[in-house]
């Protein structure tokens, strides 16, 4: 679920077993993407969503920030996260 999202610091972390290299075992995997685990990862998620789904012409409810409407016309679409 929360993959992809960008992260705003640097963040390294141990080569996964297997994946290793004979001699470099000591070198480290610098992330690019948020990874599941990292306790940055949900927030990082939200915002991608939240730029995303706001680009698409949806407001942020005031009260409940996991819902969002959007008006067309006589028509109002509710998303409910």
């Amino acid at each position: 679920t929360f993959l992809h999202g960008d992260l705003e610091e640097e963040i390294y972390m141990k080569q996964p077993k297997g994946f290793a290299v004979k001699g470099k075992k000591e070198l480290v995997c610098k992330l690019k993407k948020s990874l599941y685990g990292l306790k940055q990862s949900p927030r990082m998620w939200y915002q991608k969503f939240d730029t995303f789904i706001r680009g698409l012409g949806f407001t942020r409810s005031k009260v409940d920030h996991f819902v969002y409407f959007k008006l067309i016309g006589d028509h109002v679409i509710y998303l409910v996260l």
